[in-house]
């Protein structure tokens, strides 16, 4: 386990209760519209979590990491309500999932309930600053955040990727991405390459 519980009550619940899943690189793990059987906590990897319209268009919104779960759907558990995001392995990934009714039952362990709650308040931040950077920022900024944050993920400088893929994120055409990225490399932020960006000073 990635997270620190020290009740031996709650750990004998997971222990019992959670399942360990293996998923590779680029897995959808639950899409829009999918019943919320099980709550993800990342034991190994990342997961990117995205927000997807009816017309398939897309966002990112943050990444998972070790000791981590979804508050977006740790509110669909709670609710009973059908997924709202996508959630996709970054890279090979090892989780714990929990059931889904289990999320509010555990409320009655002080540690998970702190868990939870520190996921909603973390994630809201990080969400704010999302709607800071499409509301406030220069496409550029939005941008280089989203290659910042996909590098950190593999711990990384460079990004195999392409341009028609970070146009489908940010719902956009590919002409605009590529000319965004190469004001980008002009001003010495980046490197481009064949199907892949370097970010300088990384």
């Amino acid at each position: 386990m990635t997270i620190s519980f020290k009740d031996s009550r709650l750990i004998s619940e997971i222990e019992k209760y959670g399942r360990r899943k293996s998923v590779e690189k680029d897995t959808i793990l639950m899409g829009p519209g999918d019943d919320v059987s099980f709550l993800p906590v990342v034991r190994k990897g990342a997961l990117r979590i995205v927000r997807q319209n009816d017309e398939g268009k897309e966002i990112f919104l943050y990444h998972l990491f070790p000791g981590q779960t979804c508050a977006m759907t740790i509110n669909c558990c709670l609710n009973h309500k059908k997924s709202s995001i996508k959630a996709i392995s970054e890279k090979d990934t090892d989780l714990l999932l929990i059931p889904g009714n289990m999320v509010d039952d555990w409320f009655k362990y002080p540690e998970w309930r702190s868990f939870v709650n520190n996921t909603f308040s973390n994630q809201f931040l990080e969400l704010i600053d999302v709607i800071d950077l499409i509301a406030f920022s220069n496409m550029d900024k939005q941008v280089l955040h989203y290659l910042q944050q996909r590098a950190k993920v593999i711990n990384a400088d460079t990004i195999f990727i392409t341009h028609q893929e970070i146009a489908d994120e940010f719902h956009t055409h590919r002409e605009t991405i590529s000319r965004i990225l190469r004001t980008m490399e002009q001003k010495n932020m980046v490197t481009l390459g064949r199907n892949f960006i370097k970010l300088s000073g990384s």
